[in-house]
């Protein structure tokens, strides 16, 4: 009979030892699911494309020549280079010049105080590969910028379609002087500003 006591305490024991280290274990192996060795998150980036333009300086001056011994005018041409990127649907863009300094020294054609009424310093446009040239003779002033390249919208430098597929752009430019018989021999020099615009 103590036998028998003695082992019905003996399973109890081991039974109520088994379940001690039962429940001792059963956090560790709910954060084992939990905690798994790779864990994925998300990060949301955020851009925000805006209109933008640039122009590419022309560091040498440009000559202005004559073709013949007669007073035809004098010209001179040059490639304007750029890139825009307008807004979608309502955006533009322009390209725009003036002169920020006049033909100097005095003695020489003037772009604000010409010699004779005639006399004008003038240019046209062609050949843009992003926007629309200029349309006939513009007049050069010192007042007031006068258009040379016109962008319109949803428009962007290279890359191809949707973009224009030259990057940079680019527009040709041809400057024309009268050679007015008043003018003083010499060398006469002006300064002209160029601007772009986008939005």
């Amino acid at each position: 009979m103590r036998l028998w006591a003695m082992i019905c305490r003996w399973k109890t024991c081991a039974a109520l030892l088994r379940a001690v280290v039962a429940l001792l274990l059963l956090p560790i192996f709910s954060q084992a699911q939990v905690l798994s060795p790779s864990a994925v998150t998300t990060q949301t980036l955020q851009a925000n494309i805006v209109p933008l333009g640039g122009l590419f300086t022309v560091t040498s001056a440009l000559p202005l020549t004559k073709t013949s011994a007669t007073f035809n005018g004098f010209t001179g041409a040059m490639t304007l280079s750029y890139r825009a990127r307008t807004s979608q649907f309502t955006g533009q863009a322009t390209i725009t010049v003036k002169a920020t300094a006049d033909f100097a020294p005095a003695g020489g054609p003037s772009i604000a105080n010409p010699p004779s009424a005639g006399d004008k310093f003038t240019y046209t446009c062609g050949g843009a590969t992003l926007g629309t040239s200029c349309s006939g003779t513009q007049t050069v002033s010192t007042t007031s910028a006068t258009n040379v390249v016109s962008i319109g919208a949803s428009a962007c430098t290279g890359g191809g379609a949707p973009c224009s597929t030259a990057n940079p752009n680019s527009a040709n430019v041809t400057f024309t002087l009268t050679n007015d018989t008043k003018y003083k021999t010499g060398s006469y020099s002006a300064t002209l500003t160029w601007t772009i615009s986008a939005s």
